[in-house]
């Protein structure tokens, strides 16, 4: 319709190369007068010219093309957009752990973005195929693409740059935070980096055109010999299941299939593009395809290579229940062949928070896993089961194989895991009595009157996650949870301060304050408010004329002045206009509560009464 209404080349945007392809076929027997050019970002240089270029007998010219053609190139001629509203993007997987290529609806700033490529020069077309209605429900923006992929290539790219902090790059849209953590912790179980730094086996890693899981099987595969059988795998992990859920969980029944496909050349496009993906990986190590019977056991070994952390232990009394080795649980289905396996090696699973669900796994010989197993002391902190628990573990990750009790542990490690528990558990383990809010309180509110004077930040969320610098020398004979509810926290913080803060904030933000009765009165410091509280009977200031004032002189209290009965008569922050003004209303109030007491017509000139002074009779 297009080429018929208009003059011109024309672009279309499709979402691949396999659409790009299967469109190529579809118009060549339609549109014979036009040259039809495809362009993507694996296609040889000298057709990705042709494409751009005018075509060279002077033909109108069709150009099918992906994303790539939005903005990274210019295409001379185009007059008309075809846009199918759809592209491809890499968003990461966390059910197979990998990156895959997702066909998506493009945002609304996307579909302007290809609008524009026609008619640069001149006036253009574009026909969109998608209504007016899914146009107003299209995403106003795309999300950058670093934000829902796998980060782990990425990070092994910059270890081989030399850079360990990302913060040294310059980002268009920086990597988020906590995929970055786990990408490089992924990377340090594939023994591709350490301590930040890459190895040469994560050099090896880089030169596979993989995700460095499935590299990091490929070169252990090699290594012994089982090639063949791991370019099987990967091309599985890198696709959808071609089975679907109802075959089970056991991707040894994938990998017969695929091996029966290979040896009788059967059709089955899904199988044909896993093949091709074997096929790949086969010819980058020069190696031939085996066809012969799958050792199950074999593969659960291959799949550990790749997902060092879904290694899967039976729970106790089974249930089709598993804890896998990152620490988190999952199962399989209860009829299936695999749920009664006391080791799995999982490859896919659906990640989803509390129990997650097993999809695709190998059994394991635990002969296998010897060489997994780490012998590690672990100090942990139980609150419920009594404080300190000290233990040498042989695990798998966090799978626990056997445990005895660590009779002589390092005395920094049990403080280390009592810092661990106070950041976990929070203020229950500690009393933070009203003494300790308190100081909080007064050093805050210097903090917050003095910002020049570099008070430190004692919040008790802040407290917390600085326990390990201000707690740790008190806790060398802490055991049991009720050790830690004697420590006297308000001496432990005071002494955290240094000798001249110390004796500043007693100087700027007193406890007490000395009233003209005698009597020294607490003052009730508060987080987020400006003056702290006095609160005080009224007679116990006759004789004070203004409002007293403390963080040298700079700052007033506010004043809850109270009756002989201690009930609150007024608030002031400004005791000289009350004494001047709405005393006198107070006092009407106070001589018919407290007729037998002394109330004076100038209370700034009379002498304060600490005790009970009765008027003379």
């Amino acid at each position: 319709k297009a080429a018929k209404q208009h003059d011109g080349d024309i672009l279309v945007f499709l979402p691949g190369q396999r659409e790009i392809q299967k469109t190529a076929d579809l118009l060549k027997g339609s549109l014979r007068d036009m040259s039809i050019h495809q362009l993507y970002g694996t296609l040889p240089p000298h057709k990705q010219q042709a494409a751009i270029m005018p075509d060279r007998s002077g033909r109108r010219k069709v150009v099918l093309a992906t994303n790539i053609a939005e903005t990274s190139l210019t295409i001379q001629g185009i007059k008309v957009v075809v846009d199918s509203g759809f592209g491809r993007t890499s968003k990461f997987d966390p059910n197979s752990g990998l990156s895959r290529l997702e066909t998506v609806r493009i945002s609304r700033d996307s579909a302007d973005q290809r609008a524009g490529r026609a008619g640069r020069l001149s006036a253009g077309h574009c026909y969109r195929m998608w209504s007016a209605v899914t146009h107003q429900r299209m995403a106003e923006h795309i999300v950058p693409e670093i934000m829902e992929t796998d980060l782990a290539s990425l990070v092994l790219d910059m270890a081989q740059w030399g850079i360990i902090d990302p913060q040294q790059m310059t980002w268009l849209t920086p990597p988020p935070a906590g995929p970055l953590a786990q990408a490089r912790d992924l990377l340090h179980q594939l023994e591709a980096l350490e301590n930040g730094k890459i190895t040469p086996h994560g050099q090896k890693m880089l030169r596979l055109p993989c995700h460095p899981r499935i590299a990091h099987m490929l070169l252990l595969a090699e290594e012994h010999d089982h090639l063949a059988l791991a370019t099987d795998i990967a091309a599985l992990l890198e696709e959808r299941d071609p089975l679907g859920r109802e075959a089970g969980i056991d991707i040894n029944t994938r990998i017969e299939v695929l091996r029966t496909h290979r040896r009788e050349n059967r059709d089955g496009k899904k199988l044909k593009r896993i093949e091709k993906i074997a096929e790949q990986y086969r010819r980058l190590f020069s190696i031939e395809a085996e066809n012969d019977f799958v050792d199950p056991y074999e593969t659960g070994v291959l799949l550990t290579h790749a997902y060092p952390e879904r290694i899967a232990c039976a729970r106790p009394g089974n249930n089709a229940q598993f804890q896998l080795s990152n620490g988190r649980y999952a199962m399989a289905g209860h009829r299936d062949d695999l749920a009664a396996e006391p080791w799995l090696a999982v490859c896919h699973i659906d990640a989803r928070d509390g129990m997650g669900k097993i999809h695709m796994a190998s059994p394991l010989n635990p002969r296998d896993l010897a060489p997994l197993v780490k012998e590690r002391e672990v100090i942990t902190w139980d609150t419920e089961d009594g404080g300190l628990i000290a233990s040498k573990n042989l695990c798998i990750g966090n799978i626990v194989l056997r445990s005895t009790p660590l009779p002589d542990p390092d005395p920094a490690h049990l403080v280390n895991a009592i810092i661990e528990a106070i950041k976990k558990e929070g203020e229950r383990l500690l009393d933070f009595n009203e003494e300790v809010e308190q100081w909080q309180s007064r050093v805050l509110s210097l903090r917050r009157w003095n910002p020049d004077q570099k008070w430190p930040e004692v919040s008790t969320t802040s407290l917390l996650q600085t326990s390990g610098e201000w707690l740790a020398p008190y806790l060398n004979n802490i055991r049991k949870p009720e050790d830690l509810k004697k420590l006297d926290l308000k001496d432990i913080l005071h002494h955290s301060l240094s000798f001249e803060q110390r004796s500043q904030l007693n100087e700027l933000a007193p406890e007490k304050i000395e009233v003209p009765s005698g009597s020294n009165i607490r003052l009730a410091y508060r987080d987020n408010a400006e003056a702290p509280i006095l609160a005080v009977r009224i007679q116990e200031v006759f004789g004070l004329a203004e409002t007293p004032k403390i963080n040298g002189g700079k700052q007033g209290v506010l004043m809850h002045l109270l009756s002989p009965g201690f009930k609150p008569v007024q608030i002031t922050s400004d005791l000289k206009s009350f004494w001047s003004d709405a005393y006198f209303e107070v006092r009407k109030e106070l001589k018919r509560r407290y007729p037998k007491h002394v109330w004076p017509d100038d209370p700034s000139n009379e002498p304060a009464i600490r005790g009970v002074k009765r008027k003379a009779q």
